[in-house]
């Protein structure tokens, strides 16, 4: 180390710095053939990443994150503490017969993340309505004694009423709302609607399509009851094939995580 000094103060730093990284110049095991250097320990930064696939369990899940196949792709779930960890492909899928070819695994990028969308931060948690409507919705019912309808019909038909909470859409200023009053602000503009123009001014969506069968059936046999039609939500997508379903049976190939 005398041989290596240099300007006065930076022999004895350098000299204070090799002490410090003496974990590092430990004698090690040479091998007969000298190709290997073996050392016990120093390796504990690797529990880390050992503890990040660790896992108590694996369950079966289908997850629906913007999915067009409506949660059909299976998924192997790895719990650990009751906390998602991570995700995997499944690949037990039942035969399609002996005239197609068997299923591969599938999954979207979408899904292969979907432990980040349910931890998320930013997850919306609670329901929320525009808070100029809520207060207009609300300022409305106590003129009319409570009714719901006759609210809306106000709200609606007023265009200094119906242009205050327009004119806020894009800007936020939601706020948290309960599901009876927000039931009660979404029948009353189907029943007004409904009573004003017609059914068929009700035009029902269904987001791809609406995340999973069962809220799809109950909204398609709803509006079938209410005589309003339902669109495709193809139409809607412009970065997707318009009737593209309706004539291959499927929106596009289905990509696997490798891809």
């Amino acid at each position: 180390m005398a041989a290596m000094r240099g300007p006065a103060g930076i022999g004895s730093e350098l000299d204070e710095a090799l002490v410090r990284a003496g974990r590092y110049l430990r004698r090690g095991v040479v091998s007969a053939d000298v190709r290997t250097l073996q050392k016990t320990g120093g390796r504990e930064a690797d529990n880390f990443y050992r503890d990040r696939l660790s896992y108590d369990k694996v369950i079966r899940s289908a997850y629906g994150v913007n999915c067009t196949g409506s949660c059909s792709c299976s998924w192997k779930v790895y719990v650990k503490d009751g906390i998602i960890t991570w995700e995997a492909q499944e690949t037990d899928y039942p035969s399609a017969g002996p005239a197609r070819p068997d299923y591969e695994r599938r999954g979207c990028p979408h899904s292969a993340a979907f432990s980040w969308y349910t931890y998320s931060p930013t997850r919306v948690r609670y329901l929320y309505v525009r808070g100029v409507l809520l207060e207009l919705f609300r300022e409305a019912k106590a003129r009319h004694d409570g009714d719901r309808v006759e609210a809306w019909t106000e709200i609606t038909g007023n265009p200094g009423l119906a242009g205050r909470y327009q004119s806020a859409r894009g800007k936020g200023g939601f706020v948290r709302a309960s599901w009876d009053e927000a039931v009660e602000l979404a029948a009353a503009a189907h029943v007004h609607t409904i009573r004003t123009w017609g059914p068929d001014r009700i035009a029902g969506f269904s987001p791809s399509p609406a995340m999973s069968m069962v809220s799809h059936a109950a909204g398609a046999r709803f509006h079938a009851l209410i005589g309003a039609p339902m669109l495709s939500f193809n139409d809607w997508y412009a970065d997707l094939p318009v009737a593209f379903p309706q004539v291959f049976g499927d929106q596009t190939d289905v990509p696997e995580s490798g891809d």
